[in-house]
C-alpha cells in the first residue's frame, strides 16, 4: 500500500531543476507528486518534519562490495543495503568480483533478488567483462544487460592482451554497454601495499607506483578512442589520471570518472603506525595527487564521488600491514565525508549533492538522482550540523573497518525513502 508523505520545513536541493530552497515535498504512489503546493485532494498519511535539514535525492554509490554470494562472513546483501539506507544511499553500483563471479545471468538475478528481499537499496550489479574475470573469454555481455547488469567491468583484474581488451569494447560499443575500468597495471602492483614514496620506504613497505594506474588509464583510453564505447574509469588516485581523462574528454571521448571519498581527505601521510584500516585498494597516494583529485572534481573532469565500501572481517585485518585484506568500510561516511569538502569551502552544497545523486545516474543512464514531479521518490534527509561518532556500535555495516574509527563526523541521515517508503529512520 502506497503511503501520501509530505516532507516539510527542510532545505530542498535538487541538482536536476537547480532547486535549493525551503519549500514542502509531497510524494505519493512511490514517485513525486509536487513541490512547494499541495497536489489537489492530496491527504496526507504521513508528515516528515525536515527542518533545519537538507533534502535531497537518494545518494547513488558508484562502487560498493556487498560481499554476497560467496564471502558473507565479511558482509551480506541485507546488511551491506541496511547500511547504505544508513547513509542515505539509496542506488548502489556492486563490482562483479562476487563468487561466483558475475558472469552467468543467473548470478545477476540472484543478487538483484535479495536485494528486493532485504528492501533497502536498489542494487544494480556491474556484469563481468570476461569470464571468470580470466581476461580471455568475452563474457555474455548481451544477456548478461538483459539480466539487469548495468555495466561492465574487469575490476582491478588484467586484460593482458590488449587485442582481447579491443574486442571486448568493440561488443560493448555494439550494444552500447557501458564498460567501467578500476585501472591497474597488475604487473607494476604486484607485491605493492601502500603508495610508492618516501613514506613506503620509510616503513620498508613494497610500493605501488602512480605508473601502475596511469599506464592502464592511458591503454584504456586509447582503446576507447578506437572503439567509441561509453567508459567510465572508477576510483582514480593518481593527479596524472586526472590529467589524461581531462584530455580525453577534451578531444571529445565519451568518458567520465569518479573518484572515492577516501582519496579526497587522506594521502599517504597518513598512513603510520602500520594501521590496517589505512591499507586500501588503490593506495592512498601523495598530497600533491589528493590535490591534483580534488582540482579535477572542481574542474569536473572527475563528475562524481563513491564510498568504494570493502567491508572486511575482524581476522582480515589483524595481520602484518601488507598481509592484511585491503578496503575500508564506507557507506555510511559517504556523505560525511563529503560534507567536510564543504566546510573546508572547497565546493558549494548543491555541486556537492550532484556528484553524488544526478551525476552518477547520469553516467549510468538512469533516469534518477533528481527530485523532479514524476521522478521515483528515492530521497535523503541530513542534518548537516549533527555531529556522531563512527565506530563498531554506529556502523550497520558488517565492515567495521574504517581508519575514521573514533572519529567524529558531522552530517547525519535522519530519515532514507526508497520509492516513497521509509526505509531507514535515525532512532
Amino acid at each position: 500500500m502506497s503511503m501520501n508523505i509530505k516532507i516539510t520545513g527542510g532545505r530542498v536541493i535538487d541538482p536536476a531543476s537547480g532547486l535549493d530552497q525551503i519549500t514542502d515535498l509531497y510524494i505519493g504512489d512511490g514517485e513525486i507528486l509536487a513541490i512547494g503546493d499541495a497536489p489537489e485532494d492530496f491527504h496526507c498519511d504521513e508528515l516528515i518534519q525536515a527542518d533545519g535539514q537538507i533534502v535531497c535525492p537518494g545518494l547513488i554509490d558508484l562502487c560498493a562490495h556487498l560481499r554476497e554470494p560467496g564471502e558473507t562472513h565479511k558482509g551480506t546483501i541485507a546488511s551491506e543495503t541496511a547500511a547504505a539506507a544508513a547513509g542515505g544511499i539509496t542506488t548502489l553500483i556492486t563490482p562483479p568480483t562476487t563468487r561466483p563471479i558475475v558472469d552467468t545471468p543467473a548470478v545477476a538475478e540472484l543478487i538483484q533478488d535479495r536485494a528486493a528481499d532485504a528492501g533497502f537499496t536498489r542494487v544494480l550489479p556491474m556484469g563481468a567483462l570476461t569470464q571468470g574475470l580470466q581476461g580471455e573469454q568475452l563474457a555474455p555481455l548481451h544477456a548478461l544487460a538483459g539480466s539487469g547488469c548495468i555495466a561492465f567491468s574487469n575490476a582491478r583484474l588484467p586484460i593482458k592482451s590488449s587485442l582481447n581488451l579491443l574486442r571486448c569494447l568493440e561488443y560493448a560499443a555494439t550494444f552500447d554497454l557501458l564498460v567501467i575500468f578500476q585501472a591497474q597495471d597488475a604487473s607494476l602492483a604486484v607485491s605493492g601495499c601502500m603508495h610508492e614514496g618516501a613514506n613506503a620506504t620509510r616503513m620498508g613497505l613494497s610500493g605501488i607506483p602512480e605508473a601502475a594506474e596511469t599506464i592502464e588509464v592511458a591503454r584504456c583510453l586509447l582503446l576507447v578512442e578506437q572503439t567509441g564505447v561509453r567508459a567510465h574509469f572508477g576510483q582514480l588516485s593518481c593527479e596524472r589520471s586526472v590529467q589524461l581523462i581531462s584530455a580525453a574528454q577534451q578531444r571529445g571521448l565519451k568518458v567520465t570518472a569518479d573518484v572515492a571519498v577516501h582519496h579526497l581527505i587522506l594521502s599517504d601521510e597518513q598512513v603510520n603506525e602500520f594501521d590496517a584500516s589505512l591499507h586500501l585498494q588503490p593506495p592512498l597516494r601523495s598530497a600533491l595527487d589528493r590535490a591534483g583529485l580534488l582540482q579535477g572534481l572542481l574542474s569536473h573532469s572527475i563528475t562524481a564521488i563513491c564510498s568504494d565500501h570493502q567491508p572486511q572481517d575482524l581476522i582480515s585485518k589483524q595481520a602484518p600491514f601488507a598481509e592484511t585484506a585491503a578496503g575500508l568500510s564506507g557507506l555510511e561516511t559517504l556523505l560525511p565525508l563529503s560534507l567536510t569538502l564543504v566546510e573546508r569551502k572547497l565546493i558549494e552544497l548543491p555541486q556537492l549533492i550532484e556528484k553524488l545523486t544526478l551525476a552518477p545516474a547520469r553516467i549510468l543512464g538512469l533516469d534518477s538522482g533528481s527530485l523532479m514531479p514524476g521522478k521515483q521518490a528515492d530521497i535523503c534527509i541530513f542534518d548537516p550540523e549533527e555531529s556522531w561518532v563512527v565506530n563498531a556500535e554506529t556502523l550497520r555495516s558488517a565492515g567495521k573497518n574504517s581508519p575514521f574509527s573514533g572519529k567524529t563526523l558531522k552530517g547525519r541521515v535522519t530519515t532514507t525513502l526508497l520509492g516513497g517508503r521509509v526505509v531507514y529512520r535515525k532512532h
